[in-house]
């Protein structure tokens, strides 16, 4: 009788165990299902009615006009991408150094700044597909641009970059000295005022920012240092980036990106969607 008991008692110990192991894997599937499943971003947006977009003041991609309202290609882009998702746009200056944490914060929805596709910044984002070409060039007084033909030649100048910006990347590149600032509108600053020797920018800053007919028409840009594509970023995972992909496949077929882009003199350096 106890040999019975017992084998009885071993038996719903066993079936126990086992409904626990099996309750306890299938909340584990259940977890990581849930998981892997994220919100859509951009029915999030639609939710709440409106695109945060990151951005800094760079010319001729995102900048205030005479009346204080965001304009440039990016900008431009970003308020049509808006009104396709029926939505407002709201442009929200941002530290560079910061723009990951931005998005995963929620503090904004996407980074449209004319931003360069480096390995970091496609291995933290959900990036579209680039839609610009650029490139990292060097900035001087226009005096002194026939001393500079060549990197070795910019030895002992010291630069003024923005701070986490493919320009910083390309001075730490060629080990040359320079300060980071804030953004890149300073680094040239810095050169009109003297108080550095030249800074390196996107060629796209350069090209509206310095030079004849600008602000800035005793400075010029002479080597380039990289040549780069920009991109724009979403949260990883995010949906929103396809979706941009899509609109900026209809707007190059329609003609109205190289529209906007001609506002902003960049139509040469669209890229094919």
């Amino acid at each position: 009788m106890k040999k019975k008991m017992m084998a009885l008692i071993t038996t719903l110990s066993i079936a126990l165990s086992m409904t626990a192991c099996a309750g306890s894997q299938a909340s584990n599937d259940n977890s990581q299902s849930s998981n892997e499943t994220q919100e859509s971003d951009v029915s999030y947006i639609k939710d709440k009615g409106t695109l945060i977009v990151g951005i800094t003041d760079f010319a001729p991609m995102d900048y205030k006009d005479d009346s204080g309202q965001w304009i440039g290609f990016d900008a431009d882009m970003a308020k049509k991408v808006a009104e396709s998702l029926g939505v407002e746009v709201e442009f929200v200056e941002i530290d560079w150094d910061n723009k990951i944490l931005e998005l995963e914060n929620k503090s904004i929805d996407v980074v449209w700044n004319g931003m360069t596709l480096t390995s970091e910044v496609t291995s933290a984002m959900e990036c579209t597909n680039a839609y610009l070409n650029n490139a990292q060039v060097v900035v001087v007084p226009a005096a002194d641009a026939d001393k500079y033909k060549s990197v070795e030649d910019l030895s002992g100048l010291s630069f003024a970059v923005e701070s986490g910006s493919a320009g910083e990347q390309a001075a730490v590149d060629n080990g040359l000295t320079y300060t980071a600032l804030t953004s890149q509108a300073d680094a040239v600053m810095e050169v009109a005022a003297g108080t550095s020797d030249a800074c390196i920018i996107d060629l796209l800053m350069a090209g509206a920012m310095v030079g004849e007919g600008t602000s800035y028409d005793g400075l010029t840009h002479t080597i380039e240092l990289t040549t780069e594509e920009y991109g724009i970023g979403c949260r990883k995972g995010s949906d929103l980036a396809a979706y941009i992909n899509d609109q900026l496949k209809a707007y190059y077929d329609d003609g109205s990106m190289e529209e906007v882009a001609k506002n902003y003199g960049v139509q040469e350096a669209i890229i094919a969607q």
